[in-house]
């Protein structure tokens, strides 16, 4: 509410009883009546003479209100004393002022502060009686230390305590309390200050109802309200209506005023026998209040309750500089946490690990109960939040309906009932999103703001029979009780959507230089997979036309030898025929390799003949064509379980085989030689991790042979590499392994061993499902 809000009162209701039906329409800036602990003259702008007097005047100075309209000041005053009041009149506003003065022509000429201001068409004087001789209450060094102490508190709750330390110090109140507005104009108190014995109030919930919208309204107006004695007999105003407006004279900044019924009715039922209040305004809006609260009667003097105003005005042009400095000791904070956070993503591998591995988190960054990264369909909770289940719903809700990059609710019930489920841990969503085309978000949660408050009384008005009939009374004690407030958390401050906001940009900026550089990677990748390709085309070309070339002239080498042998061996001796042998020797062993690489060429030259082939019958070719081995060399080869159909070039694949089985065969050093062939289970995983079973078959050749050392077992499969000499285990030329392993691999497999010295050889081949 701020200064321009209008008195919603009805001044029809004047003369009727003042009830819970109707107070928040109860017209209180004209009550007709004052509190009797002083007394009220209402003097005319022009004529000075007296247009209304209190009724108590009679009880106070033993002079009948009745007497005194029309009169002038020279009934209670000295023609000097009259002058200098005369003299100030001609400058009074609403603002007051203070005169004192002794009545002396009142008998027992009692002394009298006298409080002045100017409004309504008229002159006001009210008269509060005090003692003669009473010492100034004005303390300057109190009042720098109670500066001093506002002025150096760091936050507002701080602020807010010294306030009520102060008041209460000066004013001696029992308890005196700082009561702060929300936005939905109910109140909390936030600070306190209290006799020991008392229960304390701190953090008690009031409901908005508690202060009518007419009070709020004359609270901007009028900064302070005292009541010395809640229990007082109202005294009503002589006449009660003006004579030219025909109806009260507007009560509005007089300190006598008489309050609502309804409110002095409240303040008995909390127990409080006097109470004063000091408006706390900023920016034109009343903040707050701070309210004073005795248990006994207590009339504070008018020069404490100025100081006290004074304090209370101070607090109220200082609390935006203490709330800017909170709100910016926040910001820093949250800038900090920021900073640091990006540096944590900047040096993590993986940037989305740098939000979450190491302090600070996103966690710390706002306040809040939780955090959830939703990335690249992993999900990773930091605090309190949903399960991961639910996390999934709310994400595939924001991507359904919320089409902004930032999304932000204190109250995600109100955009999505499902949200009742969650509402304990996530009343609150602030969710930012990574990518427009996916679930990808980081989300912060906030539990509901206070699950159950303390509240200093029903919100609802009890009903209570009194006199045989039923009336509305306010509430009749202030035994706190629990109120559930629903699916609502604390809301998101500008600066926590401006940070996430950063931190959406921040992201984006990084995935975007991943990207980049992950663009650039594979540009030159491509360049030098082509360079590769090129290169192997080239040594397979050479490899192919360097075999085939080089085949004639060792063939010729070959025969002529042969030749030689058998022509002229009776002509030579002993050395010259071995000679010509080792010749003959070398040269088919220089053809084998030749053979080799000419093979080990066509493997990457030719391109794959991928055809149905049931591998059953290819297993039966190989074993078929080496039978006459197996009877001479005694080995037993078993084909275990039943072997697939698969989509696979049917003639490497049988190489394969019979490559893998001759050499069971052959590194062999058992009477009885035993190899088994076979469909391999699940999980079986080659180096390279092929072998799952949704994307390859696995088979295996076993044997019970002499076995590799692991050191060995990527050397095997390199071209002409042998762990043996050639006149041991049957020769060879060391190319096999090599040729079996590139034709497995243009079936997008792998081909591997696991073997250990002595305990034989079991030999892997992947091949992929889908050529």
């Amino acid at each position: 509410m701020d200064r321009s809000t209008v008195i919603y009162s009805d001044e029809s209701l004047l003369n009727a009883p003042v009830t819970l039906t109707n107070c928040d329409r109860e017209p209180i800036h004209i009550p007709g009546s004052v509190q009797p602990y002083g007394f009220l003259l209402c003097l005319h702008e022009e004529t000075k003479r007296i247009v209304h007097a209190s009724q108590n005047t009679q009880a106070l100075i033993g002079m009948p209100a009745q007497e005194l309209i029309g009169a002038g000041l020279d009934r209670l005053l000295n023609p000097a004393q009259i002058a200098e009041i005369e003299r100030l009149c001609d400058s009074l506003t609403e603002v007051t002022k203070l005169q004192g003065a002794r009545l002396d022509l009142v008998p027992g000429q009692p002394f009298y502060k006298i409080i002045l201001h100017r409004y309504d068409q008229l002159l006001w004087l009210e008269f509060e009686p005090v003692e003669e001789n009473s010492a100034s209450v004005f303390d300057l060094p109190s009042l720098n230390v109670a500066l001093g102490q506002m002025l150096g508190a760091t936050s507002v709750p701080e602020f807010c305590q010294f306030a009520v330390d102060q008041i209460r110090e000066i004013t001696g109140f029992d308890r005196v309390v700082m009561y702060r507005f929300a936005e939905d104009a109910s109140g909390e108190v936030v600070a306190e200050a209290k006799r020991a014995d008392l229960d304390p109030f701190m953090g008690l919930h009031y409901p908005a109802t508690d202060i009518p919208q007419q009070a709020r309204a004359m609270y901007l107006k009028n900064w302070l309200r005292f009541i010395p004695d809640v229990s007082y007999v109202p005294a009503p105003l002589v006449p009660v209506l003006n004579p030219v407006s025909n109806r009260p004279p507007d009560m509005t900044y007089a300190v006598l005023r008489s309050v609502s019924p309804i409110h002095l009715e409240y303040l008995r039922n909390m127990g409080v026998a006097a109470t004063m209040t000091i408006s706390v305004i900023v920016d034109g809006k009343l903040w707050g209040m701070m309210t004073c609260h005795h248990l006994t009667p207590r009339l504070v003097s008018y020069e404490l309750r100025e100081l006290c105003l004074f304090i209370g005005k101070t607090f109220s042009a200082l609390l935006k500089t203490k709330q800017q400095h909170d709100d910016y000791a926040y910001q820093l904070h949250i800038r900090e946490t920021q900073v640091r956070l990006f540096e944590m993503v900047s040096r993590q591998p993986n940037f989305i690990e740098g939000l979450y591995r190491r302090s600070p988190t996103l966690l710390d960054v706002m306040e809040c109960g939780g955090a959830a990264i939703c990335f690249e369909n992993e999900i990773i909770t930091l605090g309190t939040t949903p399960t991961k289940t639910q996390i999934e719903e709310l994400t595939a809700w924001l991507r359904e309906n919320v089409k902004l990059d930032v999304f932000y609710t204190d109250s995600y019930v109100r955009h999505n009932p499902a949200g009742l489920a969650i509402r304990g841990v996530s009343s609150g969503v602030l969710a930012i999103s990574l990518s427009q085309d996916s679930n990808d978000y980081i989300i912060w949660f906030r539990p509901e703001q206070i699950q159950t408050v303390t509240w200093a009384g029903k919100t609802q008005k009890a009903e209570v029979l009194q006199d045989s009939q039923l009336h509305l009374s306010p509430r009749q004690s202030f035994e706190a009780w629990k109120q559930l407030v629903d699916s609502t958390s604390a809301p998101w401050k500008p600066m926590e959507i401006e940070a996430a906001q950063e931190i959406r940009l921040h992201l984006s900026d990084v995935r975007l230089k991943i990207f980049n550089e992950l663009q650039a990677r594979a540009a030159s990748l491509s360049r030098l997979n082509t360079e590769l390709s090129r290169s192997n085309d080239e040594l397979d070309s050479f490899a192919y036309v360097a075999s085939h070339d080089l085949k004639e002239p060792l063939r010729g080498i070959h025969n002529y030898s042969i030749f030689l042998l058998e022509d002229y061996a009776d002509q030579l001796d002993a050395d010259g025929v071995s000679k010509l042998q080792t010749l003959v020797r070398l040269s088919q062993r220089m053809e084998a390799l030749i053979e080799s690489l000419l093979q080990l060429s066509r493997v990457g030259r030719q391109e794959l003949q991928v055809v149905e082939t049931n591998v059953n019958e290819v297993v039966e070719e190989v074993l078929d064509m080496l039978q006459p081995r197996f009877e001479q060399t005694q080995t037993t080869v078993t084909v275990t379980g039943t072997l697939p159909t698969i989509r696979c070039d049917r003639v490497r694949i049988r190489e394969v085989f019979n490559n893998l089985v001759t050499n069971a065969m052959r590194y062999n050093d058992k009477p009885e030689r035993t190899v088994t062939v076979g469909l391999a289970s699940n999980g079986a995983l080659g180096p390279r991790g092929t072998g799952r079973p949704e994307d390859f078959y696995v088979f295996y050749v076993q044997d019970n042979g002499i076995g590799i050392d692991p050191k060995h077992h990527e050397t095997i499969f390199k071209i002409f590499k042998r762990l043996h000499t050639q006149d041991k285990y049957g020769g060879g030329t060391g190319a096999g392994l090599a040729i079996a392993k590139k034709m497995v691999e243009r079936h997008e497999g792998e081909l591997w061993v696991e073997s250990t010295p002595g305990n034989g050889a079991t030999f892997y081949f992947s091949l992929s499902k889908h050529l």
